[in-house]
């Protein structure tokens, strides 16, 4: 049992005394009520004696704990900074999530705050560096591929801030890989489709040199009509290859001159009819009288509805007609040419890749009817130079529709009622 305080002690004796003083000077009922009291003053005192005093707080849990409320201040006044930042951002100190931004949230998960960051990032190259709080950081870029989905490539940089504080940031590269393959792509497609070609010609000419094939008048006509359709190949790829290019060159240059498109599609259908044999059955176009005009480039745009009729002819079924609408969207703002035709169709996969340069649902039949494969990557191109959009749908078995939406020019007239020209 501890002592009691001498502070206390003395307080009881003055009260005890007081009372006793008090008790002389009252009748003997009142003597007995305030011994009462004084006996209950110093129970009281005797109960409140001195507890041993608390122990006092451990400097290092102190420290910790100042630590930690400051790197709790700290990781907000982070976490409003790095919010906007679109790119993903996580902040990590001792190998967990502190702080993550709305970007790393929609890549990483809602969860990684509070979670060991090689969960948070689930790839061994930025474990191996994250894992360890003590390790140093350039900001050297690291590549990851998988990270998100199994298609991305993303660059990790890490970087240390005060207090072990590590701000790590993702960058998406997967566009510029993208495109990077795509030019490497374009170059082997490119130079494959020419190789093709060439090798055949050299062949045939080789086979002519012999003296009794070259006397063989059917077997020379026949070497040299191969040898014709082959050139014409390899002229064709050169030309689109070619437009391809100056269509890129001028991506830039908005047309400025009006143009009538529906002069353009009679100008096209005319020509399928008197110089490809197609009937007039076979091309159906309905648009309305005083189509708006739009700006653009007019032998661009020419290339646009001859490509797309040219596609719609060779993957349309034999005699099935194809459609040209032309018309006004719903808004008023964009003029939209469709040309449908009715053919196998294409699968859902494939549309998002059918304007990529050389690339082909079926190669076998699309080099046999003349295709290059860059068709519809010039619609597309030239397009958007003329600030539209391009829209590809297909039902298997029934056919393809491909639209081109184009800016209707602001003094445009208006639009009347429509009126039929196919026939």
């Amino acid at each position: 049992m501890t002592s009691v305080s001498p502070f206390r002690l003395l307080i009881a004796l003055i009260v005890i005394l007081g009372g006793a003083l008090l008790a002389s000077q009252m009748p003997q009922s009142g003597q007995q009520f305030i011994i009462i009291i004084a006996s209950g003053t110093i129970a009281l005192f005797t109960v409140l004696q001195d507890r041993p005093a608390p122990p006092l707080p451990d400097p290092a849990a102190l420290e910790r704990q100042r630590k930690r409320i400051l790197y709790q201040g700290r990781s907000e006044a982070y976490q409003d900074i790095i919010n906007p930042i679109t790119d993903p951002i996580l902040l990590v100190r001792n190998a967990k999530v502190a702080a993550a931004n709305a970007a790393a949230a929609k890549v990483l998960g809602d969860h990684i705050v509070g979670e060991d960051v090689r969960i948070a990032i689930r790839h061994p190259a930025a474990a191996d560096r994250l894992a360890n709080p003590d390790a140093e950081h350039s900001g050297e870029p690291i590549l990851l591929v998988g990270v998100g989905s199994t298609d991305q490539r993303w660059e990790l940089r890490i970087n240390t801030l005060q207090d072990g504080l590590k701000l790590v940031q993702l960058s998406d590269r997967s566009s510029r890989y993208a495109a990077e393959r795509m030019r490497t792509d374009f170059v082997a497609n490119a130079s494959h489709e020419l190789r093709t070609p060439l090798a055949a010609i050299k062949g045939f000419l080789e086979t002519l040199e012999d003296p009794k094939a070259g006397k063989d008048d059917a077997t020379r006509a026949r070497f040299l009509k191969i040898m014709y359709t082959e050139a014409d190949r390899m002229q064709r790829l050169v030309e689109d290859l070619m437009s391809l290019s100056r269509i890129e060159a001028e991506k830039f240059e908005l047309p400025s001159e009006q143009i009538d498109l529906s002069e353009l599609v009679a100008e096209a259908r005319d020509f399928y009819i008197n110089s490809r044999g197609k009937k007039e059955s076979e091309i159906l176009v309905n648009l309305p009288t005083d189509i708006p005009l739009i700006y653009g480039d007019r032998a661009q745009l020419s290339q646009v509805v001859n490509n797309l009729l040219s596609n719609a002819f060779k993957y349309g079924r034999k005699g099935a007609p194809v459609t040209i609408n032309l018309a006004p969207n719903k808004s008023g703002t964009m003029l939209c040419l469709a040309i449908r035709d009715q053919g196998d169709g294409i699968a859902a996969e494939h549309i998002p890749r059918l304007t990529e340069r050389f690339y082909r649902v079926d190669k076998g039949r699309s080099k046999s009817i003349g295709g290059t494969g860059l068709g519809l990557a010039i619609v597309k191109h030239i397009t958007e130079r003329h600030g539209g959009r391009m829209e590809i749908s297909s039902e298997v078995g029934v056919g393809t529709t491909v639209s081109i939406l184009l800016p209707i020019a602001s003094n445009s007239i208006g639009l009347d009622d429509g009126q039929d020209i196919s026939g």
